[in-house]
């Protein structure tokens, strides 16, 4: 896979062959041999508005004909959660502290293990998908690492207006909850207001980071 930058001026006399991801200075061709895949990380804290903001995105490009895969990069110890802890599923009843204890412990004996599998997930399935949205990014690493295996990849950071963490202090204080804070290397940053302002800030992202 090889990667093409070329200024926004010069797009329009290109042809439609291929779908275009920009930032704000440049537009990201990524071109393959027979298809495109894009990749976005939705990054925040949580109740930040990622299953919101992703789920949005999801609606807006399925509604333009592609097929769009919403995938987490927790996948893993969640289902550890419900195969071995007795949850539900239930996002108000999600046992938090353990997924947090069990995430961290596995990262202390393997810190990509999450990434190589969300990556093995996405290669698995690229062939039935156009666009993967990964929405619960919470590491730096993360967000480096995917973007060093796949070429067309946009993180997008978004951060709840006058937030106050639900979450307790013990909760609160894991790495997963502050190591985005200083984090300044989001191709987007999205303060999320509410509602109509985070679909329509979505929606601009999506139609070429405006």
């Amino acid at each position: 896979m090889s990667l093409t930058v070329i200024p926004l001026s010069e797009i329009k006399a290109l042809l439609g062959w291929y779908r275009a991801i920009s930032t704000p200075s440049v537009v990201f061709l990524c071109l393959k041999e027979r298809d495109i895949m894009e990749i976005y990380l939705v990054c925040g804290k949580a109740q930040s508005g990622k299953n919101t903001a992703s789920g949005m995105m999801k609606n807006y490009l399925e509604n333009k004909n592609l097929r769009v895969c919403e995938i987490g990069i927790t996948r893993t110890i969640k289902g550890y959660a419900k195969d071995y802890f007795g949850w539900d599923g239930n996002e108000d009843s999600k046992p938090r502290k353990l997924l947090q204890d069990l995430g961290n412990t596995i990262r202390e004996k393997d810190k990509y293990f999450h990434i190589n599998r969300l990556c093995e997930d996405i290669d698995n399935l690229k062939n039935h998908f156009d666009v993967f949205i990964v929405n619960d990014i919470r590491l730096p690493l993360e967000i480096e690492e995917i973007k060093k295996r796949f070429s067309c990849v946009l993180a997008i950071g978004i951060e709840m207006e006058n937030y106050v963490s639900p979450l307790n202090s013990d909760e609160a204080s894991d790495i997963t909850e502050h190591a985005l804070e200083n984090y300044d290397n989001f191709d987007f940053k999205i303060i999320n207001k509410n509602m109509e302002d985070l679909k329509q800030d979505v929606i601009n992202i999506l139609e070429g980071g405006k």
